[in-house]
């Protein structure tokens, strides 16, 4: 009967059954250099990713799904989003596109954070060749 305060055994921490599996596959996958920069949210033009990422989706998929768009999008409402936790997060539903899309999404993010009003530069770009398309006359 001493032993009535103490528990005996090990804990979940301590039982290899129990490991993180999210932790497991971090330490298993590779990840692209750029997951390593951070992007602050408040920089960046939402409603420009958004449209983005539902028609990249729908792309990937072949069909569109809100559900996952919603999701991913609600990931990237943190100030600093993990782009490595929400690769694994999508993976479920994107399969191997998951890598894919997720690293044109950061690369997305990173310009834009960078660039004036919070939209990518690609997207500038490609505006811009379309106004300048639109004005030449086509002969």
């Amino acid at each position: 009967m001493g032993d009535a305060g103490f528990f005996k055994g090990t804990s979940a921490d301590q039982d290899a059954r129990f490991s993180d599996k999210q932790k497991k596959l971090l330490r298993s996958m590779n990840f692209p250099s750029e997951f390593s920069q951070k992007v602050d949210m408040k920089k960046v033009n939402m409603k420009v990713i958004k449209g983005w990422m539902a028609q990249r989706v729908s792309q990937l998929l072949g069909i569109e799904d809100e559900v996952v768009v919603e999701y991913a999008f609600g990931m990237l409402e943190e100030p600093l989003p993990d782009p490595k936790m929400m690769q694994i997060n999508l993976q479920g539903f994107l399969d191997k596109n998951s890598q894919v899309f997720m690293l044109e999404l950061w690369k997305l993010l990173l310009s834009a954070q960078n660039s004036l009003g919070g939209i990518p530069q690609q997207f500038l770009d490609q505006t811009k060749e379309e106004l300048l398309q639109a004005k030449v006359p086509s002969s």
